[in-house]
């Protein structure tokens, strides 16, 4: 064992040297910490009253008061410093670090064998013990110093201070400390007479105070409003004030006080007169009050919420804004319920929005409310628009004359219903005249009712109204009436009806009295999107019970060959939409004439709704055709992207025998095209406005933008048979959506990229649509299959003689579906069979999406697509 000899204690104390030295350093801190933070609060304090300028805001006299105390606190926190602060020797750091390690090896190095020192095998183990607390003290660290004087200072005031020093570097001034210096008692020489001053603009001109001190004499400009603040320090008379901007009568005596303070109302000047003092030619910049002005034309939803849009400007930019609305009584067509005299009734105020974030200078805004509760409303008002900016200037509009917008009833009932309370708000004396209209509309109930509940309602309201009219109405009481016939109207008008033929009846109805009585085209278009809806529903009704009769039906049963009439949901789509246009366009007569026609048509249909043609196809059928449809003009539209990349890197392509040019349309020139059926373009193609004229786009082809357009009209077109895809709550419906989702999606990046120009990505995007359609329609028919499956017995073996009775003579299939065999049986077990012929139309669309391919073999695997 090797002995600890005394250069090893000295290289263990040099190692020792850092650990010491920073700990002594924490001493330091600490110890200096500990003495001084009194000291170091006492002058932040004062530094940030100082800066923040309470010595101007506060009498000379309170200033040298506070003085005496800041010094005797700074006297006894510099004593308190003195007293407290001791520099640590090195030995003391030495035994806090020593202290910090396990065993004080520090003191064991340095202390010597007390017995035992002759004999050999004491000193051994002696040397060893050193050895093993050498190599422990190699392992120090200096010790962290405790800088914490939470325990002397238990307020927390050194906080206070911090704080007060952060608010006063953030708003006050260093410059303003200086300020204090004026304030010591003056031996009463002139010389020694000084001034200060400030010129503090209005808060919402956004400018900074000025320090008079710092200007030259001469020009100054200054906002209207600036508050001008001026003290005067030194013997009383030295200086004296001279100004002609505030417009106030000022005694002599009272030029010379130490503090003045006034406004800057009008151009003039300012002069300190005295030692020392200056002048400036004041220009006022004035303050012009707000101004407010209609933007537009007042717009009003179909539902009576009014948009009435305007511009409002200010210079320093507008505080706030209201609307007031009065009822122009001259105006009024004093006839049935408006003739009596109207009871008091406050203007109706309005508060006008305001930028909530950015400039209030100058911008534009729309002013939305629904006055349909309004006993106003649909009556002559007049309506003003006022501003106010922050120095309570005001601003309006002349008064408009105008009809105060509120929602039109088009049922005939509602429409009474709410003229009736109408009359009543307007004046109480109307009540017996309400009652007794209300009693002649509900004479026969069954007529004007379409349920008994609403009947009964409004028999209750009558009877409440008179016997409140024997006894007296007062406001409480008029205003529940009249939230009770409210209510009902509204009930008559748009209320629930559990059968979708009496719903589209309404909406025809309602439809017909709004060309009666020239409605708006923002009503109009609410109508159209309620009869449309209507409209969907009976569809939707009459499949249903179609299918349900279909399923009743026995075995072998022919069924009823009917005269009805064969429409698509895009024909009626068509002519709903020649009747908005119709009426928009003013155009009454021929609208109603069309109107007449579309009720014809679905009456029609109703009488044989229980008699389905021959040949009549489920939804998810129809669904299937429609997505066939896409997928074959998302190809089209595919190929004719390929064609346009190859036509700009071979400009010179070959051409056809008669000369035109192959390379558009896939083909068209032999007959074939993705536009259509055989090249004409039509059923969709005319929604997305394409021609699909073979010859047309043979000679020039449309440019990409053109693309993109049927790009964009296909992608519509998917979203609107993604909405009628049955099967909903199915996982097999579900999977069907969210891949008709992702054809969607892909759709729109290749318009996009179409509309770039970058062709290339466009096919890509293409071929990511074709397939995800693909897999939607997979999806698709394993719902159509799984809802076969799912119902009734007789209604599968009806459907089975449906298909049975469209075979040829020769007792084959339509083929249609590609589910029939030649003998009118699958040779293959049915799942077999479905798998091997969807395998068969994957490879085919494959292929045909390949661009590598000749025209030839892709126009006969085309052809195959849409046979199949």
């Amino acid at each position: 064992m090797s002995s600890f000899t005394a250069d090893d204690l000295r290289q263990s104390l040099a190692r020792l040297r850092w650990p010491v030295l920073l700990t002594w350093a924490g001493m330091f801190a600490e110890a200096l910490v500990r003495a001084v933070w009194p000291l170091v609060a006492v002058v932040l304090l004062v530094l940030a009253a100082l800066m923040l300028g309470l010595q101007d805001a506060v009498p000379v006299e309170s200033v040298w008061i506070a003085g005496i105390i800041v010094a005797g606190a700074t006297a006894w926190a510099f004593i308190f410093a003195l007293r407290r602060f001791r520099i640590p020797s090195r030995s003391a750091a030495m035994a806090r670090l020593d202290a910090s390690l396990q065993g004080r090896p520090i003191q064991a190095l340095l202390d010597q064998a007390a017995v035992g020192s002759g004999d050999d095998a004491s000193m051994a183990v002696w040397q060893a013990h050193k050895a093993r607390m050498a190599a422990r003290a190699a392992a120090a660290t200096p010790v962290p110093a405790d800088l914490r004087v939470s325990d002397r200072d238990p307020y927390a005031l050194r906080y206070v201070a911090v704080l007060a020093f952060a608010v006063a570097l953030i708003f006050g001034s260093i410059w303003r400390v200086g300020s204090v210096a004026g304030m010591a008692p003056t031996t009463g020489l002139a010389s020694g007479s000084v001034w200060e001053g400030w010129a503090e603009p209005p808060r919402y001109t956004d400018r900074p105070t000025l320090y008079l001190n710092d200007l030259p004499a001469g020009a100054l400009d200054l906002p209207e409003g600036t508050l001008i603040t001026l003290r005067f320090y030194g013997e009383t008379g030295a200086l004296s004030l001279a100004e002609t901007v505030s417009g106030r009568a000022v005694d002599v005596a009272a030029t010379a006080d130490a503090a003045q303070d006034f406004a800057v109302m009008q151009g003039g000047s300012i002069a300190i007169e005295g030692p020392g003092g200056r002048a400036w030619d004041v220009a006022v910049r004035p303050d012009m009050p707000p101004q407010v002005d209609f933007a537009g034309e007042v717009k009003v939803a179909a539902l009576g919420e009014m948009r009435l849009p305007f511009a409002a400007r200010d210079d320093y930019g507008v505080e706030a804004g209201e609307a007031r609305i009065i009822l122009d009584l001259a105006a009024v067509n004093r006839r049935f319920g408006l003739q009596a005299e109207p009871d008091p009734r406050a203007q109706i105020v309005v508060a006008l929005p305001t930028p909530v974030a950015g400039d209030r200078a100058a911008f534009q805004e729309n002013m939305i409310e629904d006055f349909s509760k309004h006993p106003w409303a649909n009556l002559p008002v007049k309506l003003t628009l006022n501003v106010l900016d922050a120095a309570e200037q005001a601003g309006a509009t002349p008064p408009q004359d105008m009809v105060l917008p509120g929602r039109r009833f088009f049922n005939p009932t509602a429409a009474a219903l709410i003229e009736m309370r109408r009359d009543l708000l307007w004046s109480t004396d109307n009540a017996p005249r309400v009652a007794q209209v209300l009693r002649t509309v509900s004479y026969r109930p069954d007529d004007v009712f379409s349920s008994a509940t609403s009947a009964l309602r409004l028999k209750r309201t009558i009877e409440k109204l008179e016997i409140r009219t024997r006894f007296g109405l007062d406001d409480e009481i008029v205003d529940r009436l009249a939230e009770d016939l409210w209510g009902l109207a509204l009930e008559l008008e748009e209320g629930e009806l559990a059968d979708a033929l009496e719903r589209l009846r309404r909406a025809q109805e309602r439809l017909q009295e709004a060309m009666k009585n020239g409605a708006s085209d923002e009503e109009i278009a609410e109508l159209m999107e309620e009869l449309r809806r209507a409209t969907e529903d009976y569809l939707q009704q009459l499949q249903r019970q179609q299918a349900q009769e279909r399923a009743q039906e026995e075995d072998g049963e022919e069924q009823q060959q009917g005269e009805n009439m064969q429409m698509t949901q895009d024909d009626l789509q068509r002519m709903m939409d020649r009747i908005q246009e119709l009426m928009e366009q003013g155009r009454m007569a021929e609208a109603a004439e069309a109107l007449q026609q579309l009720q014809e048509m679905m009456e029609n249909m109703r009488v044989t709704e229980g008699q389905p043609g021959e040949g009549g196809k489920s939804p998810g059928e129809q669904a299937m055709e429609g997505l066939a449809e896409t997928l074959n003009e998302q190809q089209g539209l595919s190929d004719q992207a390929f064609r346009d990349l190859q036509e700009q890197f071979n400009p010179n392509a070959q051409t056809g025998e008669n000369g035109e040019n192959e390379g558009r349309n896939g083909g068209q020139g032999r007959g074939e095209s993705h536009e259509g059926q055989n090249g004409q373009g039509e059923g969709r193609g005319e929604q997305q406005g394409r021609s699909g004229q073979g010859g047309d786009q043979g000679q020039g082809g449309q440019d990409e933008s053109g693309l993109a357009e049927r790009q964009q009209a296909l992608r519509d077109e998917l979203e609107r048979q993604r909405g009628r895809l049955p099967g909903q709550g199915t996982p097999e419906g579900e999977a069907a959506r969210d891949a008709l989702d992702r054809a969607g999606r892909a759709m729109d990046q290749a318009e996009q990229a179409l509309r770039n120009d970058d062709l290339a990505e466009a096919i890509d995007n293409q071929a990511q649509a074709m397939e995800a359609l693909r897999e939607g329609m997979r999806s698709l028919g394993e719902a159509i299959a799984q809802e076969q499956r799912n119902q009734q017995p007789g209604q599968g073996q009806a459907e089975a003689d449906r298909r049975a009775d469209n075979r040829d003579p020769l007792r084959r299939g339509d083929n249609r579906d590609g589910s029939d065999s030649s003998d009118g049986r699958l040779n293959l077990q049915q799942g077999e069979a479905r798998d091997r012929a969807r395998a068969l139309l994957d490879e085919i669309r494959r292929r045909s999406g390949e661009a590598e391919r000749s025209d030839a073999e892709r126009d006969y695997l085309n052809r195959l697509l849409e046979r199949f």
